[in-house]
Formats: structure tokens, C-alpha cells, sequence
């Protein structure tokens, strides 16, 4: 099981300082750095989600994730070709999949995923995206699709749409701009997991 607040940050630093906001599972997404500097990197984040009992989840660089025994790693459809999924596999790893379409999904059905993402849900400032928001409907039909596997809304989600991106069948909401460029980015993540995790008890007939 995923958590359904699905933090994703670009250091390790972040990780250090939103884990005690209660953040349980998070992508480190590090894009252009060297490789000793990307290796630090991760086994540091590797270290401090290990203190607080958090999955951590490596963006693209699955090597450097099993040689840090990472939980998880993030493989987006370019990265499917060229990634050892049988040595990911053997290294006891899970890895997730990006999907953006129909012709996506396939490809990642046909490795057996651990989790897949679906993206973007809303219009997105994180980057240049050759895909239309999907919108919640398509979420649903997702699910629909991939039955048990869990499955990730990511894109634009903002605490005010992630009660709808649940309710509308993802397992689990990824968050980035909504947090990193928040005035408080503390108490936003702090949000967060009130959010998505606490629920308030049911009345009693």
C-alpha cells in the first residue's frame, strides 16, 4: 500500500526537513548532477527515511538506487528500455511507471508495476508536457483498468483537488510545486497529511 500523500522533492535536504511534517513516502527527483554528488544524494535521503520508517522512491536512476537499497524506484516510459527491471527485481525493489495514454499503459502493464502514475491530472507549471491534463474522469477509468495495482495522480494537485483525485479512485496524490513553492511549505505538508490520512470518526446511529 502506498501512502496517499506522495511527496516528491529534488534533495535530500527537503526530505530532511519535511519527514517530522509527518511525509511517508517521497520521490527524490534529481535531475543534471554529477554522479557522486547524485550518489550522496541518495543514500543521505535513503538514511533519514530509514530513521523516520518512510519509503523513499528514486526518480529514473535505478542503479545508484539498489547499490543505496532504496524501497522503491520511479521509471518513466523512456527509462523502460534501457532499465534493468530483472536486476531491479532481484535487488527485492519495487518501481513504479509513468502513463500519459492508452499506448502507455500497455507498455507499463506489460512489466508488471508496482505502482502506476497517471499525469498530468491538472494543468502543471513543474515542466513542458506534450499531454492535455487528464482530468478526474480519466482516474477513474484508470483504475478501472489496472484493478489492484495502485495507482498515482500526479499534476497539478493542489490540497484544495486532492480529495477529489481520491475520491475519484487514486490510491495516492503526488505533490510537488504545491508544497516546494508554498509560503510555509511546513505547515503545507503538515496539511497534507491531515488531508489524506486522518479521517474523522463515523456518527454513531
Amino acid at each position: 500500500m502506498l501512502d496517499r500523500f506522495y511527496l516528491i522533492v529534488d534533495s535530500a535536504a527537503w526530505i530532511a526537513r519535511l519527514l517530522p511534517c509527518g511525509v511517508r513516502l517521497v520521490q527524490l527527483r534529481i535531475k543534471d548532477k554529477p554522479d557522486a554528488t547524485l550518489r550522496a544524494e541518495i543514500i543521505e535521503a535513503k538514511a533519514l527515511c530509514s530513521r523516520e520508517g518512510a519509503n523513499l522512491v528514486v526518480n529514473d536512476h535505478w542503479q545508484q538506487a539498489i547499490d543505496a537499497g532504496c524501497d522503491f524506484i520511479h521509471l518513466g516510459q523512456g527509462n523502460l528500455d534501457t532499465a534493468d527491471l530483472p536486476a531491479i527485481r532481484r535487488a527485492g525493489i519495487k518501481f513504479g511507471v509513468s502513463t500519459h495514454d492508452e499506448a502507455e499503459l500497455s507498455i507499463a502493464l506489460d512489466v508488471s508495476p508496482d505502482y502506476i502514475a497517471l499525469g498530468p491530472i491538472y494543468p502543471t507549471i513543474l515542466k513542458a508536457m506534450a499531454f492535455a491534463p487528464q482530468g478526474l474522469p480519466r482516474i477513474t477509468e484508470w483504475k478501472k483498468k489496472i484493478g489492484k495495482i495502485p495507482l498515482v495522480g500526479i499534476g497539478g494537485i493542489t490540497l484544495e483537488r486532492v480529495a477529489g483525485v481520491l475520491q475519484a479512485g487514486a490510491d495516492s496524490a503526488a505533490v510537488v510545486t504545491d508544497i516546494s513553492r508554498n509560503a510555509d511549505p511546513d505547515r503545507r505538508a503538515r496539511d497534507w497529511v491531515k488531508a489524506t490520512r486522518f479521517r474523522p470518526r463515523s456518527k454513531q446511529p
